[in-house]
C-alpha cells in the first residue's frame, strides 16, 4: 500500500504525467497507466526491484472485481504486452505482480527514446476461462 501511496502522489506531481485509465467489463475494472520510470522514488525502486532510468517506463496495471453495492476486490490475472514505436520496433512486456497489504497490482516495463511515441497492447485475463480483455493506447514519452 505504501508503494501505491508513493506512486500515486509522484504520478500526481509530475507535470508530464496522464491521469490514469480504465476499461470496465461485465465484471471487472481494470486501471492502466503508464509513466517514466525516473519518477519512482530510488528507494522504492529498489525495494521491488524495479529498473529506474530517464529511458524506461513503467506500466501499472490492477484490475478489481465488482461486488455488491459498488464494492470492488483486487483479484489476479494473466497479463501480456508488447510496445510498438513508429517504426514498429517491438517489445514484449513481462508483467510483475506486487502484493501490498490487500492492494494487488502489476508492473512492466520498457524503453522509449525522448518524444516517442509508443503504441502501447495490453491483454488482461482475470478468468482464465474467459476471453483477455484487450487494452491499446499510444501515449508519448519524454527523458526529462
Amino acid at each position: 500500500m505504501k508503494f501505491i501511496r508513493t506512486l500515486l502522489l509522484l504520478l500526481l506531481a509530475s507535470p508530464l504525467a496522464l491521469a490514469e485509465q480504465s476499461v470496465e467489463t461485465d465484471r471487472y475494472i481494470i486501471h492502466y497507466n503508464a509513466f517514466n520510470s525516473s519518477i519512482v522514488a530510488p528507494e522504492v525502486a529498489q525495494q521491488h526491484n524495479l529498473q529506474r532510468s530517464r529511458y524506461t517506463a513503467m506500466l501499472n496495471i490492477a484490475v478489481f472485481e465488482k461486488l455488491k453495492e459498488g464494492a470492488k476486490k483486487p483479484v489476479k490475472a494473466i497479463l501480456s504486452g508488447k510496445v510498438a514505436n513508429l517504426m514498429q520496433q517491438t517489445q514484449h512486456i513481462s508483467f510483475t505482480p506486487i502484493k501490498e497489504d490487500k492492494a494487488l497490482y502489476y508492473i512492466g516495463s520498457f524503453n522509449f527514446g525522448n518524444e516517442e511515441i509508443m503504441h502501447i497492447s495490453i491483454d488482461v485475463q482475470p478468468d482464465p476461462n474467459q476471453a483477455a480483455t484487450k487494452i491499446r493506447f499510444d501515449q508519448k514519452f519524454y527523458t526529462e
